[in-house]
């Protein structure tokens, strides 16, 4: 496949720097990705919202232009979106545009629909998570066509579905990088490990209500959250007041190798989200050899070594019987490759006729 000319990567966020592996984890390993896979590819990032700062700046091999918008009012979302729309076309001047990706069914999308239109190039929007749920009120302005939207899984294509009326035409879901795990350790360390951003979705205060339960039952146990966010302090403080402080852990904001490696010492992988669009540290803990307990059914198929729940009874009750159990051997579940990943979306970009694209 000849992958040369430039793919514009809409963005509302994108890692300041080579050291900011905590921002975005899987749209940032997608780029990645891209870029070591296809060298002959320009890759150019816009991000809208995300460095604080107007000065470009080259990431990977990729070059990112982040436009400081901060999340600010709609006045300064005007402005950024304006400030958008003069470098896509100077870069539909200054290069060989073969297409543009969107990131989120949000602004990111409202500009390249448009881009799409004023410069006749492919354009696709990556629907993430949030964004295929009720009240998106982008969905009316963009008027969004089925094939030109990816889901990240199933799970989203319905839910889009469900609240809209509109199926995406493709399913691409999030695949993980096997050159960042180490290889399997011979023994695992920590019981339980939860991992994400610490805030109301994400439920941990059920992670930590389900420990405080099996605490009574296996007094020795080790759990570990990883992670930061506005929900920090309250978690600390019900840790504390459960009498927790020896089982259950708050590491903080890691490096995502540091996070995987902690995954490959667990045992078991606790996700008490309550909605997500694929979760790609399940995929990530499978690989490491944990065992994955959610609510969350991503795709159609099953897992092997991934346990879905319907209440927080049966959740507590299913590890209550892991523990009893607890494995010996421990085994890698691969979902899906990153390097699969990044080659269906950029064969969109050869394959699909422009006119099918809209």
């Amino acid at each position: 496949m000849n992958s040369d000319g430039t793919l514009v990567i809409l963005m509302p966020g994108f890692p300041k720097d080579e050291a900011d592996s905590s921002c975005l984890p899987f749209p940032q390993l997608f780029v990645k990705n891209l870029a070591a896979q296809n060298p002959a590819l320009n890759i150019i990032v816009l991000a809208f919202q995300y460095p604080h700062s107007l000065q470009p700046y080259h990431w990977h091999n990729v070059t990112v232009y982040p436009f400081n918008g901060r999340n600010k009012g709609k006045l300064n979302r005007l402005l950024v979106w304006n400030a958008v729309w003069v470098k896509l076309k100077q870069i539909k001047r200054e290069h060989k545009l073969v297409g543009i990706l969107s990131f989120w069914l949000g602004e990111c999308a409202l500009i390249g629909k448009y881009a799409f239109k004023k410069f006749a190039v492919k354009h696709f929007t990556w629907l993430q998570g949030q964004d295929a749920r009720q009240n998106n009120r982008f969905v009316q302005l963009i008027k969004p066509e089925a094939e030109n939207i990816i889901a990240l899984s199933d799970s989203l294509s319905d839910e889009l579905y469900n609240n809209y009326g509109i199926r995406p035409g493709i399913v691409i879901p999030s695949g993980i990088d096997e050159t960042m795990f180490d290889a399997l350790p011979g023994t695992r360390t920590i019981d339980i490990m939860g991992a994400g951003s610490l805030i109301p979705l994400k439920r941990y205060d059920m992670f930590i209500r389900i420990i405080s339960k099996l605490a009574d039952r296996f007094p020795g146990l080790n759990c570990i959250i990883c992670g930061d966010g506005p929900e920090r302090e309250r978690m600390q403080r019900l840790i504390n007041e459960n009498g927790l402080v020896n089982n259950i852990r708050l590491t903080g904001s890691l490096p995502h190798r540091s996070v995987l490696a902690l995954m490959q010492s667990s045992g078991i992988f606790l996700h008490t989200s309550s909605y997500e669009g694929f979760s790609t540290v399940c995929n990530e803990a499978l690989y490491a050899g944990a065992t994955v307990v959610t609510f969350c059914k991503p795709m159609h198929v099953d897992f092997k070594q991934q346990h879905i729940v319907s209440s927080e009874y049966e959740m507590e009750n299913l590890l209550c019987k892991l523990l009893e159990e607890k494995k010996e051997v421990y085994e890698r579940v691969l979902t899906y490759s990153m390097k699969n990943t990044c080659k269906q979306v950029l064969d969109l970009y050869w394959t699909v006729p422009v006119e099918e694209s809209r």
